[in-house]
């Protein structure tokens, strides 16, 4: 089964309700309604969707945004769904992502992964990526 990638550009009720069954494999985050959809790629945000057999499978959103240091490209909230894992999605998604981002001009594309998501980490080492020699902080404000 090979997955197809699309970039959402309008978000209808099927990608909603598949974003629905699909975060909650991620995070505990409240799913976004189709107008907090709307408002990512309105603001400069691709958001891209795996399908096997024309079901949505997973999604990953690609952000892009300009700083002194030039275009920087940021992969987020990637997310295969647990039935369909092992399928080449994960990585399908992410090259379609880099392949965006280089398109569209970044020069390189940044991305996390927790330790423990230990098959996302062989993936992103796989395709390309490499651990950086830096610390990640975050303040909740």
């Amino acid at each position: 089964m090979t997955p197809t990638i699309e970039i959402v550009e309008t978000p209808t009720d099927e990608v909603v309700t598949a974003l629905a069954r699909l975060l909650p494999q991620l995070s505990s985050a409240t799913p976004p309604t189709a107008s907090e959809l709307e408002a990512i790629i309105a603001g400069g945000g691709t958001f891209f969707v795996a399908r096997i057999d024309g079901q949505i499978v997973g999604c990953l959103t690609l952000i892009l945004y300009r700083i002194p240091t030039g275009l920087k490209a940021w992969i987020e909230d990637v997310v295969v769904d647990e039935a369909a894992r092992g399928n080449g999605v994960g990585e399908a998604l992410n090259l379609a992502a880099i392949d965006e981002a280089r398109r569209l001009g970044a020069n390189a594309v940044n991305l996390t992964s927790r330790r423990e998501r230990v098959a996302a980490n062989r993936l992103y080492q796989r395709i390309g990526f490499s651990a950086r020699d830096s610390t990640v902080y975050r303040k909740y404000v």
